[in-house]
């Protein structure tokens, strides 16, 4: 198979509040950059692009203080508010879309290894579109995060969404997968959800965690809304659900009906107030519960029917501003 030419890489760094370690990830990663070129695996255009989403503290004068010392080695886009982590990672790769060869994305707190970056290319070079970062274990996390994170990805796949086991953001797209992903204008953004469903051509590169003693942005609540995001963006089945779950109910109440007629045909007192109570709450629950669901997703259709920006670049260090 023929290989591709050493490509223009843009190592996708979305940033938020990262003053503290911004600098010494950035040196990282150039570094990291000299030995690709070195080893013929990446062109000596490539660059760090890092998104600031908003930050309050001094992310974007250390991005703008890098570029200053070398504007072809590091890029910058400064969003004019926090969009949240998967725009702010769009709109990185929009730019790289219109400029690169292929984007590789990662965490401004390179708690995922660099070291594969190489065999990352390596299968870019094979032709390969899209290459999966994927943690082989995750020993280094704590019990709650392990859990939580097991159970994110097993619900995810119980409700249909279509994700990639154990694999966060870091990963590789090649220009046309970029392209690909353009063409999906969501503005309820779960890229976990909508890279798979690109298809092209796609491999897993397996790798292990660093630990890191850092507060981690994303929280329990955040970890839950991402969920909910991905679920109510890519599947109905919650709906289905609760369509099953009340013919269910229904059945129930059919057969209690005909048991209470039995029970008055036949003369025996009918049983009081607390089975009908129960009952009563139980189906008040069940209506408010579908409401509720059925308002979330008419409310993810109503923003997506606004078609309202999905970042705004206040400011470009190098190149041109992202595409919409």
């Amino acid at each position: 198979m023929e290989e591709h030419p050493a490509p223009k890489v843009y190592l996708t760094v979305p940033c938020y509040n990262e003053a503290s370690i911004l600098r010494d990830s950035m040196r990282t990663l150039l570094a990291k950059l000299d030995t690709l070129q070195t080893a013929g695996l990446a062109s000596a255009e490539s660059a760090v692009l890092c998104i600031d989403d908003g930050s309050a503290d001094d992310t974007w004068a250390i991005i703008a203080d890098a570029h200053r010392q070398a504007p072809e080695r590091v890029l910058g886009i400064k969003l004019a508010a926090n969009c949240g982590h998967q725009k702010a990672l769009l709109a990185g790769l929009m730019k790289a879309k219109d400029e690169a060869d292929c984007a590789i994305s990662i965490d401004a707190d390179l708690q995922d290894d660099i070291g594969v970056l190489d065999d990352f290319l390596r299968e870019y070079r094979l032709g390969v579109d899209i290459v999966y970062g994927v943690r082989s274990d995750r020993s280094s996390d704590s019990l709650g995060k392990r859990l939580s994170a097991e159970g994110f990805y097993h619900f995810m796949a119980f409700m249909g969404a279509k994700v990639v086991f154990n694999h966060a953001d870091y990963r590789l797209m090649s220009r046309r997968a970029l392209q690909a992903l353009s063409e999906y204008p969501e503005v309820n953004l779960f890229l976990r959800g909508i890279v798979p469903m690109i298809g092209l051509r796609q491999s897993i590169v397996s790798y292990v965690r660093k630990p890191t003693a850092r507060k981690t942005h994303y929280t329990l609540k955040k970890m839950l809304m991402l969920a909910w995001d991905g679920v109510s963006s890519f599947s109905i089945r919650p709906i289905r659900m609760i369509s099953l779950l009340g013919l269910v109910i229904m059945v129930v109440n059919f057969l209690l009906i005909l048991w209470y007629l039995h029970i008055k045909w036949i003369g025996a007192a009918v049983p009081g107030w607390t089975t009908l109570v129960m009952l009563v709450l139980a189906l008040s629950s069940f209506q408010l519960l579908g409401i509720g669901l059925i308002g979330e997703y008419i409310g993810k259709v109503y923003l997506e029917v606004k078609r309202r920006p999905r970042y705004i670049a206040e400011d470009v260090l190098g190149g041109k501003p992202p595409t919409p």
